[in-house]
This record gives structure tokens, C-alpha cells and sequence, in this order.
């Protein structure tokens, strides 16, 4: 058999995607501006503009969103009466948490034992360069069937929501038959997936006052009301003795009926050390993809460098807790607050305040375009069929487009498979799986196109 004009052209391109990803990688786009200069998103942004115009695409502008940020947005247009399909990446990254612990620089992409390394590599800038891919391999090969959307967030890693609003302000713009969110990734390298559900997320700052200033711990401590220990006895509330999530009156006992998730792999994947256990209860699917997870992202709280003998008058911390399909994300905001107000003892003084929301979703699989991609994933992925997994972490915007556009079919593919470690130190993307997906995509426009 001759091999696939799409995969040759792909293969002959990866070079130059190699070169255009160092490129946006060494941008330090963190949308937060308070940390990274807010001209480094900016360029970013830049960037993926000049490429979308690069393509041919027209009316490519920044938009500027209201959470202070900018999303790229471009038209294709396609063929007289073809569909639209909207493909979406995000440029903004996390941040590279301890630069000193990355083996190479985070914001140099480097190749090192197959993969290329670099914060962004896979979530989400190898998004942007996969999308771009598929449309020159189809522009090489005869054309690009459908017309195309292409919009680059540019703070989906802060949860601001800021396309969501724009979005919701300009329901015309982002208007497509199917939707193809960039940012999501297969369950293992090699084995193409689609991300079928998401968690959503809430986030809350909760804050603690005991006493109108700090005490000294030898004098007063022992009756005085330590507001850090309160703040640790309303954390702690949130989890039962085996670590499952316990925010009162949220449902904790859905079960998850797909792809499985063996404790082996999944204690390899995480980097589980030796002896620790994992925690909840159920199956890993069910703890990651089916129920709620509360997770302390920060205290504030005096360091233990320089940390004097003091009972602490205050202390805050920043609480996420993901939310599974089913639940609605508003109503979880409620019971957490209402939780952690409930179960701060000493009747010291818990505030809390909401500071982040997205709700979660859940695809319809039994759509054209899911017979489309499955298709051509089994092309792109010679011996495999496509898998359908949940995902844990949450897209916002999902159930923003899902709301605006209910006809509109919505696939999640993309480059965060286990060994990319999002979010973390050594963030990498496997180049292998940049080409296959890449094809997949290209074919997938095709084949739906054709449906």
C-alpha cells in the first residue's frame, strides 16, 4: 500500500513545526501580569496572528477579552455550502513553578531522549502548531474542504474566563457545526482518544481571624484561638480518612463506565513514591474522572524560614474543587462555602469568596464527526481504535460553546497524554504524537467534510 499523501506531507513539515514551536515556547506567556510582563502574552499572541495570516486566513484579529488578555481568532474560508468547524488551542501557560528543577531551560524547547521539552510544549502551544499542520496538509493536498475557525485563548490556565464573556457578548463570531478543542490529549502515547467528559472546577478563598494581631505563643498559647490551626481544621473537614472528597451534601459515589485506568499505570504515571498510598475510594476512573476532588492550592501562612513564636491572628488558603458531569458547579460553590463555614471550630471567623468557576462537560458521542474522527484516528494510528477516557482538569469554555451552540458536535483531542506531566517541571511533547494527531486532524476535516 502507498503511504497517505496526508501522513508524507505532515512528516515532511514536522522540521519546520519543530522550529515554530521553539518559537512560541520561548515566549513566558503566563497570564498572570502580576508574575510575567503582560508583553509576553502579547507577542504570543502576536504570533499565532501572523501565522493564521501566514495561511491565508482572513479577518484575523486580537480580541481583547475582559479579563485583560487577548484571543486570536481567523477565518478560512471554505468551499460554497462546506461546514465550519471551529479549532481551538490556547497560548497562555502555566506557570514553570521551580525553573531550578527543570533539567533544561522551561522556556527553551529542547530535545531530549524522543521528546522536546518546554512549558507550553504540550499544553497548549504544540495545540496551535497541530491545527496548523492538518490545514497545510490539506492545503497540500488538494485543499481545505471545510471553512475554518481558529481561535487561541489567551488565559484559559487562570480560569478568569475571559473568552467565555467574550464569547457570550459576540455569540456570532465563534458560530460553527463542530468544534475541535486542541487540549486535551490521548490516554497513553500511541493510543488515540477523545476525551468524551470533563470536570468542571470551582475555586474559593477561604480566610480565618481569630485575634486582632499575633500573640506571642509562650504567653498566650494554649487558650488563645490559633486562626492557622482553625484553617487546618476546616481543610481537613474536606476529607474522609481514606482522602475521599466530603464537602457536605455533594454527591461522591458516581462510577465511571468506559475506558479503565489500571492503580499500576496510574501510580507510574503520577510518580507515586514507593510505599504511599493512593487516596479515595472506587476505581481510579471513578476518583479522577466520575466524582469530586478537593485540592488546597496555597496557605498563606508565615514560611518556616524566619517564622517566629507567634499564635497567627489570620490565615488564608486557596481551595479548588473539580466538579464531575452531572453536577452543577454553582450548587458546588454553595456546599463548599457552606462546608467550610460549618466545620471551622472555636466560632472563629471563616470567609469565603469565590474566585474562579467553570462548569463540566459531557460530549455526545454518537454524533457524525465522533464517526468521522474515529475513522481517521484509525488511519493516523495504524492497529488502534479510538478510545473514549474522561479528563479530570476542566476547559470552561466547553460549556460556554455547548450553551451557545447546542447543534454544534464538540471532540477533544490533543497532546497532554500522561508522560507530557502538564503543569509541572519538565513539561514535553512527544513529536510522534504532534504528527499523528496532526494527520488525524487533517483527515478527520476531510472525512466530515465528505459526511
Amino acid at each position: 500500500m502507498s503511504p497517505d499523501p496526508i501522513a508524507e506531507t505532515v512528516a515532511s513539515l514536522m522540521p519546520k513545526a519543530k522550529a515554530e514551536l521553539t518559537e512560541l515556547v520561548a515566549f513566558k506567556s503566563v497570564a498572570d501580569f502580576a508574575q510575567f510582563p503582560k508583553s509576553e502574552s502579547e507577542a504570543a499572541a502576536g504570533w499565532v496572528a501572523d501565522a493564521l495570516r501566514a495561511e491565508g486566513f482572513e479577518d484575523v484579529a486580537l480580541l481583547d477579552t475582559p479579563d485583560g488578555t487577548q484571543s486570536v481568532y481567523g477565518f478560512l474560508p471554505g468551499p460554497e455550502g462546506a461546514p465550519t468547524v471551529l479549532l481551538y488551542a490556547h497560548y497562555d501557560v502555566q506557570p514553570p513553578l521551580d525553573e531550578a528543577a527543570w533539567a533544561t531551560p522551561p522556556f527553551e524547547l529542547t530535545e531530549r531522549d524522543g521528546r522536546w521539552y518546554g512549558r507550553g510544549s504540550a499544553d497548549c502551544k504544540g495545540g496551535v502548531i497541530m491545527h496548523l499542520l492538518a490545514l497545510r496538509a490539506l492545503k497540500a493536498n488538494g485543499g481545505v474542504p471545510v471553512s475554518v475557525k481558529v481561535i487561541a485563548e489567551g488565559s484559559e490556565e487562570q480560569g478568569t474566563g475571559g473568552l467565555e464573556r467574550y464569547a457570550e457578548d459576540h455569540p456570532e463570531l465563534l458560530a460553527a457545526d463542530t468544534i475541535v478543542i486542541g487540549d486535551a490529549g490521548n490516554f497513553r502515547v500511541g493510543l488515540p482518544t477523545v476525551t468524551s467528559t470533563l470536570r468542571g472546577m470551582t475555586l474559593v478563598r477561604a480566610s480565618v481571624d481569630t485575634l486582632e494581631g499575633n500573640l506571642h505563643s509562650g504567653q498566650f498559647g494554649g487558650a488563645a484561638p490559633d486562626a492557622l490551626a482553625a484553617l487546618v481544621r476546616a481543610l481537613d473537614s474536606l476529607r474522609a480518612e481514606d482522602g475521599s472528597t466530603t464537602v457536605d451534601g455533594l454527591t461522591s459515589d458516581t462510577v465511571w463506565d468506559g475506558l479503565r485506568y489500571e492503580e499500576a499505570d496510574f501510580r507510574r504515571d503520577a510518580k507515586v513514591l514507593d510505599g504511599v498510598e493512593l487516596i479515595g475510594e472506587g476505581s481510579v476512573a471513578d476518583r479522577i474522572w466520575a466524582r469530586p476532588a478537593v485540592t488546597v492550592l496555597g496557605i498563606d501562612c508565615p514560611p518556616v524560614v524566619g517564622a517566629t513564636p507567634s499564635v497567627q491572628a489570620s490565615a488564608r488558603a486557596l481551595i479548588s474543587l473539580r466538579v464531575p458531569p452531572g453536577v452543577d458547579a454553582a450548587e458546588a460553590t454553595k456546599l463548599l462555602r457552606a462546608h467550610l463555614e460549618a466545620h471551622t471550630p472555636w466560632g472563629a471567623r471563616m470567609r469565603t469568596e469565590q474566585v474562579g468557576q467553570g462548569q463540566p462537560f459531557r460530549a455526545d458521542t454518537t454524533s457524525p464527526a465522533y464517526a468521522a474522527m474515529a475513522e481517521a484516528m484509525g488511519e493516523a494510528y495504524p492497529g488502534e481504535e479510538m478510545q473514549y477516557a474522561g479528563q479530570g482538569g476542566s476547559i470552561p469554555l466547553c460549556n460556554t460553546l455547548s450553551t451557545l451552540y447546542p447543534r454544534a458536535e464538540i471532540l477533544l483531542i490533543g497532546l497532554s497524554e500522561p508522560e507530557a506531566q502538564i503543569h509541572a517541571v519538565n513539561e514535553s511533547v512527544s513529536p510522534q504524537e504532534l504528527e499523528r494527531l496532526s494527520v488525524a486532524e487533517a483527515l478527520f476535516l476531510r472525512k466530515y467534510a465528505a459526511s
